[in-house]
């Protein structure tokens, strides 16, 4: 079912739970070889571009970041056109220059996840391996940093984004750590979220929003939900602002690696792929219009 319309998707985090500017709306279910999606997703217009909206908790933030369909959520968005996605998502800083309320495009990812979310739609039966080394799309970051710019948003143009498990917050000693890393942001989403994209070949990036020093600053106030609603009321706004900007910037044709990332990347050899596998991997295996096959 996938659509030949390309479209942008923007992946609602905590406290971005609509998206202002949309018209011609309507919500879509569907299935997925991997599950239902988090909840419905929104497809409209947004100043001229096919927009998909989709939040990643779900409707009334019911899923942890551990238990969000991440797979069925990505696949949905790659079947129904997405090319470009926007991940929104609140952040702690680990660095007393990223600030609270202020907005961040990070450009590298550190794995603290604990191997419960599954982080491939291949495995058993098909075998890829895709390149990581630059887990964000360049051209698609490119473009939120200049919209935020443009509209005179505080925003870092990149960081590295340490993902942990959760759904706990860090202890100071873990906080201590990842800044020993040399890591800017904490969060709990990024992966396998960026992972999955990649095999789905649309491009991926970060809309963090700062809402705390996460509880490295041992004088400070603790982290807390309270903390993170009220900093997300200062930032939601103009994230918002910052997807519709970027969002007619996105129309034209892709010039990144991103859409070629299965090319080379499937060791398994197609006589090997059983029908099974091959179903469920479909949407992957079969070419674009305009594509090769992987």
């Amino acid at each position: 079912m996938q659509q030949h319309d390309p479209a942008v998707a923007l992946i609602g985090g905590s406290g971005f739970q609509d998206l202002a500017g949309l018209v011609q709306a309507r919500s879509i279910e569907l299935d997925t070889p991997f599950g239902r999606p988090s909840a419905p997703i929104l497809e409209g217009r947004l100043g001229g571009a096919r927009l998909l909206f989709l939040l990643r908790h779900g409707r009334g933030h019911v899923f942890s970041p551990s238990d969000v369909p991440y797979r069925a959520n990505i696949w949905a968005l790659r079947a129904l056109g997405a090319e470009r996605v926007i991940a929104a998502s609140a952040v702690g800083s680990l660095k007393e220059e990223y600030q609270p309320g202020e907005i961040a495009v990070p450009d590298q990812i550190i794995d603290r996840t604990k191997g419960v979310r599954p982080a491939s739609f291949f495995g058993p039966g098909c075998v890829a391996h895709v390149s990581f080394a630059e887990p964000y799309c360049a051209d698609l970051r490119r473009a939120l940093v200049s919209a935020a710019r443009a509209l005179r948003t505080p925003v870092h143009d990149g960081g590295t984004y340490v993902c942990m498990e959760g759904p706990q917050f860090s202890t100071r000693a873990e906080a201590r750590l990842y800044r020993s890393f040399g890591a800017e942001l904490i969060g709990m989403t990024a992966l396998p979220e960026a992972k999955l994209a990649r095999e789905a070949e649309m491009c991926y990036a970060n809309l963090a929003l700062i809402t705390d020093y996460d509880c490295w600053r041992e004088a400070a106030q603790e982290v807390c939900v309270e903390m993170v609603l009220a900093a997300l009321e200062r930032t939601v706004a103009a994230a918002r602002a910052v997807v519709a900007a970027a969002a007619p910037q996105l129309l034209g044709e892709r010039a990144c690696p991103c859409q070629n990332a299965l090319k080379d990347a499937i060791m398994t050899a197609p006589e090997s792929i059983d029908p099974e596998t091959r179903r469920r991997l479909a949407l992957f295996l079969a070419p674009r219009p305009g594509a090769g096959a992987p």
